[in-house]
């Protein structure tokens, strides 16, 4: 008869965390290239900060980014 071998521990092994905290990075990344564009005259509307390339297309794309890569760091098989 074959023992059955509990193995006790975390649930994912160094390598794991490490590309979680990389994806967790990206998307802070991310978030802080789509905050500002504000105005301190609440009268005044400056459509070409709000709308920049950088907070429409560049922010989201790296947001996402970081979710695929914690997504493989939560999937990606441990070798421990």
């Amino acid at each position: 008869m074959a023992k059955e071998v509990k193995k006790t521990g975390f649930a994912f092994g160094k390598e794991n965390y490490r590309i979680l905290i990389i994806g967790v990075v990206i998307v802070i990344i991310g978030y802080l290239l789509m905050i500002g564009g504000g105005s301190d005259d609440p009268n005044q509307f400056n459509a070409n900060e709000i709308f920049s390339t950088r907070r429409i297309i560049i922010s989201p794309i790296v947001i996402l980014t970081g979710f695929v890569v914690v997504l493989f760091g939560i999937m990606k098989k441990s070798k421990d």
